[in-house]
């Protein structure tokens, strides 16, 4: 099983709905996406990609296998 590679927020939120995630709505000072009860931070827009660490840590957050990023 591979890690997850870098990726813009853009591709990251269309993925994340594919996941069954909603949003993003506006939160206090970062969006954020919803799935049943469960509310995941969304990083804040910048130039540069997610990079593997914080997507890692997305990921996890989220309850989310690399297998079914991969898929999704």
């Amino acid at each position: 099983m591979a890690s997850p590679k870098p990726i813009k927020r853009r591709e990251l939120i269309s993925k994340l709905r594919k996941l069954g995630f909603e949003g993003p709505y506006s939160g206090s000072k970062h969006e954020y996406m919803v799935k049943d009860d469960f509310r995941l931070i969304l990083p804040n827009p910048h130039k540069k990609d997610i990079g593997v660490g914080l997507l890692s840590r997305i990921l996890r957050q989220a309850g989310i296998t690399l297998d079914e990023w991969e898929q999704g």
